[in-house]
């Protein structure tokens, strides 16, 4: 049985172009975990990384156990994703700030099959297994990201800032305005393809998103 890649399959959402494009992002399921701080010094961002990948795996391992939900089918556990913001409000990538000061979502998408009443399953099993991480944490989190421009950033993530003013220009020349608002719930979001432990950083790739909506 072929397993259904995320990133092959939806190349869309997941492998844009280097240059900005427009994208309508459909209500996607994830689990997810939120914090603040610095995410490389930040011991609950560390935390929230062994919670995100111990309930994705448990969920495509449930096979092994004979506990599959209905509907399972084989796949490739999706990359990491975050929405960052910041204590003064919304974050857009382009100003400098305190990392110690972001606020973040990480998240990691779930199949089609998992509902909310499996999710909570899935988080007791978790807990069982790994008594050390508090899995009361992940949320199972609905995000409708609607439109968006987006654009695949390859390098060191402090030089995203590039990618993001080329964004903010291809944004204006189409007649949109940013759309960041915390409020609201639309944020600077990263997916991120490469894993920095195993990637040289000028090789680094990550999909950079930003909502958006026409100017008024």
């Amino acid at each position: 049985m072929n397993k259904l890649d995320y990133k092959k399959e939806y190349k869309d959402l997941y492998m844009p172009q280097n240059k900005p494009t427009l994208i309508d992002v459909p209500p996607i399921h994830y689990v997810m975990v939120e914090g603040e701080g610095d995410p490389n010094t930040s011991l609950s961002y560390k935390e929230a990384m062994g919670i995100l990948y111990a309930i994705s795996y448990t969920i495509k391992m449930s096979k092994m156990s004979g506990n599959q939900p209905e509907g399972y089918f084989e796949y490739v556990v999706p990359p990491l994703e975050g929405l960052w913001f910041g204590d003064e409000g919304y974050f857009d990538g382009e100003r400098i700030v305190d990392k110690n000061k972001f606020h973040w979502y990480s998240m990691i998408r779930l199949p089609e099959f998992v509902t909310k009443d499996y999710f909570e399953q899935v988080k007791q099993d978790v807990q069982k297994k790994k008594p050390e991480l508090n899995v009361n944490l992940a949320q199972y989190f609905e995000y409708h990201e609607g439109l968006c421009v987006q654009i695949m950033h390859k390098g060191s993530y402090d030089e995203e800032v590039s990618s993001v003013l080329k964004m903010n220009e291809f944004i204006k020349e189409q007649g949109y305005v940013n759309d960041l608002k915390e409020d609201s719930g639309r944020y600077h979001h990263e997916i991120y393809l490469s894993d920095p432990r195993k990637t040289k950083v000028e090789n680094l790739k990550t999909v950079i998103r930003h909502p958006i909506k026409k100017k008024s």
